[in-house]
């Protein structure tokens, strides 16, 4: 039974002072920021309107979103526009390894939007930036946060055989929520995906979002499932409403309350948990693959 008290929620309101978020700027922000636009690149960044931005491109770290930008799906969290894509750009793979070389980065995060509309979900341009990245970076270690290719098992092996270091795909949220959340996704595709990935020898990876009306209880089965599919690193962070469209944030999340579900999270056995208000997917995830490697 889990311990964390309920009072370590906050009725949604007037945000709270732990949600300030560095304001973009700087030298290292506008080096990143040429990079990204010289080689014609989009980022989750940007289209997901991540509160981390400023702090993140003044590290000179950005997560590159390939396949376009314009998702097929259209979750109720998410802020990345939704719609027909128009482009499949066969040399971005290429433009993605020129940009992490010159970004000179130790561990790149690149993730995509959901192209349904593709028989193969973009799992090959998928492969060919893994690929390219690495021919090109050997250094660098190589994080992917993917779409669940609609349950496409051929596709999950094409990017599994590429070999990317930490395979990520998140639940966001769990499975009670999950229909209203995360649109298409299933929670039983999500589960199978991982499990696929740890059983090919892949560091995974998956992350949730709290403050969207999830209890304790929930997240705590969540998470046991998460571990029994053979997650190694977990992110949990608070759910901000990108627009009124989006749906509701229910509550605010204590940073009291992360640090119990950290705790807890690596007493049940992940390898690496980062949980708090500002945590995203991506957000520091160099130091997670630190930490996932001396844990290892």
């Amino acid at each position: 039974m889990t311990l964390i008290p309920q009072n370590a929620i906050l009725p949604q309101g007037r945000k709270p002072s732990w949600l300030r978020a560095q304001l973009p700027g700087g030298e290292g922000y506008q080096e990143t920021l040429k990079t990204v636009k010289s080689n014609k690149l989009h980022t989750v960044c940007e289209e997901a309107q991540c509160p981390n931005l400023g702090e993140c491109w003044s590290r000179g770290t950005a997560t590159v979103m390939i396949l376009g930008d314009v998702c097929t799906r259209a979750c109720g969290f998410c802020a990345v526009k939704s719609g027909r894509p128009t482009e499949l750009d066969l040399d971005e793979p290429q433009r993605v390894a020129e940009a992490v070389a010159l970004m000179k980065l130790r561990h790149v995060v690149i993730t995509s939007v959901a192209r349904d509309e593709l028989k193969d979900g973009g799992s090959e341009v998928w492969a060919r930036t893994i690929q390219a990245t690495r021919n090109a970076n050997p250094q660098t270690s190589i994080e992917v946060l993917i779409p669940d290719f609609m349950g496409n098992a051929d596709a999950w092996k094409t990017v599994f055989d590429a070999k990317p270091d930490i395979l990520n795909h998140n639940t966001e949220t769990v499975p009670r929520l999950a229909p209203s959340v995360r649109s298409v996704a299933r929670w039983d595709r999500t589960l199978a995906l991982l499990t696929a990935a740890a059983q090919a020898g892949l560091a995974t990876k998956s992350g949730l979002m709290l403050g969207l009306g999830e209890t304790d209880a929930e997240v705590e089965e969540t998470l046991r499932e998460l571990y029994k599919a053979g997650v190694s690193i977990i992110t949990i962070g608070q759910y901000l409403q990108p627009s009124p469209q989006h749906l509701p944030m229910v509550e605010y999340v204590h940073p009291d309350k992360f640090a119990q579900w950290k705790a807890w999270g690596l007493e049940l056995g992940f390898r690496v948990v980062e949980s708090g208000p500002m945590v995203r997917s991506s957000y520091h995830a160099d130091e997670q693959a630190i930490k996932l490697g001396e844990a290892v």
